[in-house]
């Protein structure tokens, strides 16, 4: 037992826990809080006119570069892996991509225009990749490798994420209706500050030395050239954008072949490498469909932030209880289903034991749910402005929840159960590259959806609705060939 877990297991507790979850639990809510709290008003922020606070793009721009951004976030979680085995370790990645976050949303609040947008969406991008990647890496750090607590410790975790996923885009999006745009944005700023402050108090006391080794040390020599070739990207792509050369309406179609020519060489390499066994390369080759059908569901899941959102805002009657909620609050009602059932989901799996669905049949499932959940958009198509009842997007997006706890955690889980003993992270890596180019679709579709046109609305979801719930067909009928490939893998 190495000293850091004797030191854990004797230290104060948390819930039965590490006293270290309690930090990493708090700036990881206060993270999500501003991350999701700054994406509920972004979508409106861009296409709103200069009078209504916003930017003034066209809509088709707007939610491109929504689902571009998403996108941009899980790629830079490769960024942020790089940073941490070769550069600064998990604990200092954590760290320092936090700041960069609460610069973020300190530059939305504060610069005007697009100057403050580029930076604030750089900087956050960045940020939120390192500390989605980094806190789960020092999290595993707090546990002794055999230590039963470790599943609930992630458990416990995970629930930070959906706390602050439902919080944020209650409160920016309440500012956002009182006073405009940039007190949203700083009201996010705020939250992301509170959780530095307190990670920072904590920090010596709580994490000590875990996630501060650097596993696989970038030669000082590699350093200038790794240096100078980044900025090189960075200027080139700058001025791609800005001049015009690349369009904004392309960006979510640029960062979606961007994460699929990522997903497909880290496969690639895996199936290739000699340190691949050929029972792995099967497991790889099984698991193909499912990064599919991974990848039109977050398509139309990440919706939310596109679609969803331009729907909520022009579509949607807003009345709760008398109140008249903002089109941003809208996104609150997911993370508080997932709030309410993702231990039911949990009890469910555990109960069932070797009964329950297999991975390929839940996949399936998923995308038969969510697929069907875009039908109930019909029956208000011709309702005009503002004509659709509340609860109708209440109950898709409770669809949607039920489609996300059958295939998130179950891709998460299924990821680390199929990955080849030498390349454990990078499987992983290429399951993020999924969630990336989903994300990046949803801006994609954002681009075909009219509200101003009953019967292109209808098409619309028509046309994504069959092609989920086909796929979804698609993935069940293949369930025996892929458990085939599996061999012992559910």
């Amino acid at each position: 037992m190495t000293s850091l877990t004797a030191t854990v297991k004797k230290g104060r507790k948390f819930l039965g826990q590490p006293w270290g979850l309690a930090n990493l639990f708090g700036i990881e809510m206060w993270e999500r809080f501003s991350f999701y709290g700054m994406q509920g008003l972004l979508t409106f922020y861009l296409y709103y006119s200069a009078s209504e606070g916003g930017l003034g793009m066209s809509e088709a721009e707007a939610v491109s570069l929504v689902g571009a951004y998403g996108g941009f976030v899980y790629v830079c979680s490769l960024v942020a892996s790089f940073v941490s085995d070769r550069l600064l370790g998990a604990e200092r990645t954590l760290f320092y991509s936090a700041i960069l976050v609460m610069c973020g949303h300190i530059a939305l609040a504060l610069i005007p225009s697009f100057a403050g947008l580029a930076i604030g969406l750089v900087c956050i991008g960045v940020g939120s990749g390192g500390v989605k990647t980094a806190s789960q890496v020092v999290l595993g750090d707090l546990y002794a490798r055999e230590d039963p607590r470790r599943d609930a410790g992630f458990s416990i975790f995970y629930m930070a994420v959906n706390i602050g996923a439902f919080f944020g885009p209650l409160l920016t999006g309440w500012v956002w209706g009182m006073e405009g745009f940039h007190w949203g944005f700083g009201l996010a700023a705020i939250g992301m500050a509170a959780g530095l402050t307190q990670y920072i108090l904590m920090r010596k006391t709580t994490i000590g030395a875990a996630g501060s080794e650097v596993p696989n040390p970038l030669p000082h020599k590699q350093y200038l050239p790794w240096a100078l070739g980044t900025v090189v990207v960075i200027v080139l792509v700058s001025l791609a954008i800005g001049t015009g050369l690349i369009k904004i309406q392309w960006l979510s179609t640029i960062m979606a072949v961007i994460a699929f020519f990522a997903a497909a060489v880290l496969l690639v390499e895996m199936c290739m490498s000699p340190l691949t066994s050929a029972v792995e390369r099967s497991r790889l080759i099984g698991y193909i469909p499912l990064l599919i059908g991974g990848v039109l569901f977050f398509a139309i899941f990440q919706s939310q932030f596109t679609v969803l959102a331009v729907y909520s805002d022009q579509r949607l009657n807003r009345s709760l209880f008398g109140f008249e909620i903002t089109p941003s609050q809208v996104q609150a009602f997911n993370p508080l289903f997932i709030i309410i059932f993702a231990g039911v989901f949990a009890a469910l799996w555990t109960k069932l034991g070797d009964r329950q669905w297999s991975s390929p049949f839940k996949f399936g499932v998923a995308n038969l749910i969510i697929g069907v959940s875009l039908f109930f958009f019909l029956p208000y198509s011709g309702a005009g402005e503002n004509g659709t009842p509340l609860l109708v997007i209440v109950w898709i997006l409770f669809l949607f929840t039920m489609g996300e706890l059958l295939l998130s955690p179950v891709g998460n889980a299924l990821a680390t159960k199929v990955a080849p003993q030498a390349f454990k992270s990078r499987l992983f890596a290429v399951w993020l590259m999924a969630v990336a180019m989903g994300t990046s679709l949803s801006g994609v579709l954002g681009q075909f959806y009219d509200p101003t046109d009953p019967s292109a609305e209808r098409a619309f979801f028509i046309t994504v609705a069959i092609a989920a719930i086909a796929l979804g067909v698609i993935l069940i009928a293949l369930r025996p060939w892929v458990l085939r490939k599996f061999v012992d893998v559910r």
